[in-house]
């Protein structure tokens, strides 16, 4: 498990001078942020998922979980289905890479400076898995925040109303998708730290 002080550290969302999370040939490419109402079918969509990553992966998934917005039921969302997979060792990539690719997942970010994060996107359903190792803070803080959102549909309302509100900010602007989270974070960041101190996690 990892300790209070990993949990509530927030990722700064730029890599080192230097560093590039890209796989090549992608690279980022501005696009258009869409939030929509939530939709009665995303847990179905999940289950698609999840059944295609177990069916690639087998005793290789130690867990995987349905997080950000479309699992949080009646909070507005890009229709993008994020999953949080926990593998054994996120760095031997032939471990999973393979697997995945063959299932039609295709691998897009590599970041090894936070948590050895990797990103593979799926086409049909839409959807965003998000590799880790155990014990990963990252999964921790995704998992306490779904349930910090359903548990206080105050926030889960805020949140709703500020992501609606970026994804129109951002619709003018270069590189929408990098506008539209930047628009949010604080928000986000203050529901953390609310979440935080109900945990005792912070004082």
């Amino acid at each position: 498990m990892p300790t209070a002080a990993e949990i509530v550290r927030h990722h700064h969302g730029s890599p080192p001078p230097g560093a590039d999370p890209w796989v090549p040939p992608h690279r980022p490419t501005p696009y258009e942020v869409e939030v929509v109402d939530d939709d009665p079918a995303w847990p179905a969509l999940f289950d698609r998922v999840e059944a295609s990553v177990r069916g690639a992966l087998g005793a290789g998934v130690l867990e995987l979980h349905h997080v950000g917005s479309t699992s949080v039921p009646g909070l507005a969302a890009t229709p993008v289905i994020d999953v949080d997979l926990v593998v054994a060792d996120p760095t031997d990539e032939d471990s999973y890479l393979p697997a995945l690719t063959a299932a039609g997942f295709v691998h897009t970010i590599r970041e090894p400076w936070w948590h050895e994060h990797r990103m593979l996107l799926l086409a049909s359903p839409r959807a965003c898995v998000h590799v880790f190792g155990p014990d990963c803070p990252e999964v921790v803080r995704h998992r306490m925040f779904h349930d910090w959102l359903v548990a206080h549909p105050d926030d889960r309302d805020r949140y709703a109303a500020v992501k609606r509100e970026a994804a129109l900010l951002a619709g003018s602007a270069d590189g929408q998708g990098v506008d539209y989270h930047r628009h949010k974070s604080d928000v986000v960041r203050e529901i953390y730290d609310r979440m935080f101190r109900a945990h005792g996690l912070i004082g």
